[in-house]
């Protein structure tokens, strides 16, 4: 049983999820309109040209987790997904997990993304775990904070050497599905990385390295 390791801003589905819980917060009226637009359009443009910082992002990202109740923040979660992610969902990429679904292999999604937003996607694939940025909770709320390591590139490599310490799972025959250059320090981990709808980074590396591309569009 190989590990199958997936991306999945851009990966499985064709968009990031953290600009779209950003914009969707915009569209209901849950932040300030044009700052909170701006700021996101900026972390999402950092993060494509690999020049993010995670921590100030976080700061921005995780703020309106801690600014309303749990309760509230489940509503309008439900609605982003079915109105913003589900309409994203590249067709071919359940074709591709059930690939390795049928050869026995564990499916895991690693994702920058945090586990609030990021949980009910993993469910749509049938997928049962996930390694994702984790927002900091108390008394039923988010704090704002983020705990232990973001899953962020080298953070991801972190993350998921944590996880295998408590699990009965190794590297040996493990896939690693991305599409940005961030994760390249995963990617050069597992055996078998793959390139997926690459950005210009990625797949000038993975064309050096002889790294299977394949597309999911």
């Amino acid at each position: 049983m190989a590990l199958a390791l997936f991306d999945l801003d851009e990966t499985l589905i064709a968009g990031d999820s953290d600009y779209e819980w950003g914009s969707h917060l915009v569209s209901i009226g849950k932040v300030d309109a044009e700052h909170y637009a701006n700021e996101n359009k900026r972390f999402y443009e950092e993060y494509l040209a690999g020049t993010l910082d995670v921590y100030e992002f976080l700061n921005f990202a995780l703020q309106p987790l801690a600014n309303n109740s749990y309760e509230e923040l489940c509503q309008w979660r439900d609605d982003f997904i079915r109105q913003r992610i589900k309409p994203i969902i590249k067709p071919k990429s359940f074709d591709l997990i059930a690939k390795h679904r049928d050869a026995g292999d564990h499916l895991m999604i690693v994702t920058a993304t945090n586990s609030f937003i990021t949980e009910p996607t993993k469910e749509i694939f049938g997928i049962h775990e996930l390694i994702a940025t984790e927002p900091e909770m108390k008394n039923g709320g988010f704090t704002g904070e983020v705990q232990g390591t973001p899953s962020f590139g080298p953070g991801k490599v972190d993350r998921l050497q944590e996880w295998l310490k408590d699990s009965k799972h190794s590297l040996e025959g493990s896939y690693f599905y991305s599409d940005s250059r961030n994760d390249i320090p995963l990617l050069e981990l597992v055996s078998n990385p793959i390139a997926v709808d690459a950005d210009e980074k990625l797949a000038k590396h993975a064309e050096k390295n002889n790294w299977q591309q394949i597309s999911l569009k």
